[in-house]
């Protein structure tokens, strides 16, 4: 009895806590999206509504751009995780096997870089984007999501394949095999947990991403985040269709992390340690 109750204070209640902290404005957000307007407007707000509607999810679908701002918000994301990929693997691949000058101050650079607030980043970006006449375009998007992220895909790889013995490459090359069929064939499948774990991680943050999203965008493509804030007026919020919005922006996220935990685990765990 006394161990059931160490156990139940000491692992259970915490966990329930945490849980109830992460789960409880998501669930509060999704009940809400299914209230009437009324049970919208009360005060104070009742705890279980009073009925359960439809009517906001079908407005924001039928009557709103949302749709389209879901698929603006797919392919900026999409392309974010080829795009970030693409740059990241090759970079954690060198910074991994070869030793050349300036490689630990790269590295510092890096998290330097992470340690600059977005805010800063956005000017520079702006007028850059803007002489190259890309401003309010998907690659934009693509490309400023894709930069931001790109110090802690690269990180993350060079801890992942840091921890693949280097004989293999070396049997590789003795095979005849060039530096870039060793990365695809070779490296590639031996870091695939760790790729997708920081493919999940790339796609999440360019799906929640709102200050590049509203700064270098916003008119001929318009990502959810930006679009969420249009139910937010000067003197009225709509708050069912903010909820029902915020509902459906949550889902794509929340479905790919269960599909791909265990994948998504263990690339996290196996780029934390070396060796």
């Amino acid at each position: 009895m006394a161990r059931r109750l160490i156990t139940l204070a000491g692992t259970e209640l915490p966990v329930i806590l945490i849980l109830a902290f992460a789960l409880g404005p998501w669930g509060w957000m999704m009940l809400s999206s299914l209230r009437p307007d009324a049970d919208l407007t009360t005060t104070p707000l009742a705890l279980m509504p009073s009925g359960f509607t439809l009517k906001h999810h079908i407005e924001l679908l039928a009557r709103t751009s949302f749709l389209a701002n879901l698929r603006d918000s797919l392919v900026v994301a999409s392309g974010a995780v080829i795009l970030g990929l693409a740059m990241a693997l090759p970079a954690a691949y060198a910074f991994s096997r070869f030793r050349f000058i300036g490689r630990e101050v790269l590295r510092v650079q890096f998290l330097v870089i992470n340690m600059v607030p977005v805010v800063l980043l956005i000017l520079p970006l702006f007028v850059l984007l803007r002489q190259l006449g890309l401003l309010d375009s998907y690659l934009a998007l693509i490309a400023g999501h894709a930069t931001f992220t790109l110090p802690f895909a690269i990180w993350m790889l060079t801890s992942y394949i840091d921890g693949i013995p280097q004989e293999l490459d070396q049997a590789a090359a003795i095979d005849g095999a060039t530096q870039g069929q060793i990365l695809r064939l070779v490296i590639l499948p031996l870091t695939m947990p760790g790729v997708i774990a920081v493919g999940i991680y790339l796609f999440i943050a360019s799906w929640n991403e709102y200050l590049f999203a509203l700064m270098l965008a916003g008119r001929n493509v318009r990502t959810v985040t930006v679009a969420l804030q249009m139910f937010i007026g000067e003197n009225q919020i709509q708050w069912g269709l903010l909820m029902a919005g915020g509902t459906l922006v949550a889902l794509p996220a929340t479905i790919l992390f269960l599909f791909a935990q265990r994948r998504l685990v263990s690339g996290l765990t196996g780029g934390a340690v070396k060796g």
